[in-house]
């Protein structure tokens, strides 16, 4: 706002100056004709100073606690406002720890958005003084039905608090949710997803069901698994046959690894949160990413499975061979038993 007070007032003098000259000019000109020219340029310079001196409307600021919110809010209204984003996409929001930039994104911000798991946020306005209205968008996004509640959640946010009407948009995001819906049951079919036994992380089992695993054994975040939690889900694991084993990425995936090792399957983690890679920019995306990667793995296990079968039927025929070897050799010894005997008689 200092900044425009000083063009204006530079403005105004420099106008006035030209306004000046331009009336002495008019006294010293006998004819229209001569000062045309001075007329444009008084024109010229009106215009200019102008459009400098109105003040531009700065778009509204909406400040989000994770890139679920950002990218939803950049779908929807991308180019109608400036999107800050706190946490980063590759760790849990809940462990987040806050930095000195964030509270300056707090103080600047028209609406904040949050899923309502974020101990940091209460720390984030007190510290910066925000006025802005906190807005809770709560409930799971990783399965097509919830995301598209997501969407309208802050769809109705940006219309309540910053004015803005993007039912059009809200419209044509809705339809992509319904298109990725499509896509994925579609490959969940053609890959045989249904009724395959996993062992998933909590915050992936949502999504997981959808796609129509069936779910032997679940654990929560790795810091809040007991020794007899884990040993729990070695058995059910073990009992059902478990071909994979699906961790959350941004949970860190040591524990799963350690169950895929001693059940014997194969280890995949899946994404939360769009961002960790650069053509993952909403979750729609995230969602064909995560379907893909389960794929994947689901092959490599559908392949080792193979390779352990053919090397079970590989050690039977070794146990026959060596049966038929040691019963050959005990007829060879039988044959030649009796061949002395006869010839003694």
């Amino acid at each position: 706002m200092f900044l425009h007070y000083i063009i204006i007032q530079l403005g105004c003098i420099l106008i006035w100056e030209v306004l000046y000259s331009t009336h002495v000019f008019f006294n010293r000109c006998t004819s229209m004709k001569k000062s045309l020219p001075v007329l444009l340029i008084v024109v010229l310079v009106f215009s200019v100073f102008g459009a400098i001196c109105t003040p531009q409307k700065e778009k509204p600021v909406v400040v989000c606690t994770t890139t679920v919110l950002a990218s939803i809010v950049n779908d929807l209204a991308g180019d109608l406002v400036t999107i800050e984003v706190i946490a980063s996409p590759a760790v849990c929001p809940a462990h987040y720890d806050v930095k000195p930039s964030d509270i300056e994104a707090f103080r600047k911000a028209d609406l904040i958005l949050m899923h309502g798991f974020e101990p940091w946020v209460s720390e984030l306005k007190q510290a910066s003084g925000s006025t802005a209205p906190i807005v809770k968008i709560p409930g799971p996004w990783n399965a097509p039905s919830f995301l598209k509640a997501r969407y309208s959640a802050v769809a109705d946010a940006l219309k309540k608090y910053l004015g803005l009407d993007v039912s059009d948009r809200l419209a044509k995001c809705l339809k992509a949710v319904d298109d990725v819906d499509a896509y994925l049951k579609k490959l969940a079919e053609e890959k045989g997803f249904k009724g395959t036994p996993v062992v998933c992380m909590l915050w992936q089992k949502a999504f997981v069901s959808y796609l129509g695993f069936k779910v032997v054994a679940v654990y929560g975040p790795p810091e809040k698994v007991s020794a007899k939690q884990y040993e729990e889900i070695l058995k059910n694991a073990s009992a059902a046959k478990a071909l994979l084993v699906i961790d959350n990425l941004q949970s860190g995936e040591e524990l799963s690894e350690k169950i895929a090792l001693e059940v014997g399957c194969v280890q995949v983690a899946l994404s939360n949160f769009p961002g960790i890679a650069p053509e993952l920019k909403n979750i729609t995306e995230v969602m064909k990413w995560n379907a893909e990667q389960l794929a994947k793995a689901l092959e490599i296990a559908e392949l080792k499975g193979e390779i352990n079968r053919l090397r079970g039927e590989l050690e039977t025929w070794k146990t026959a061979a060596l049966v038929a070897s040691a019963l050959a050799v005990v007829f060879l010894m039988a044959s030649i038993f009796l061949a002395l005997k006869l010839r003694k008689k």
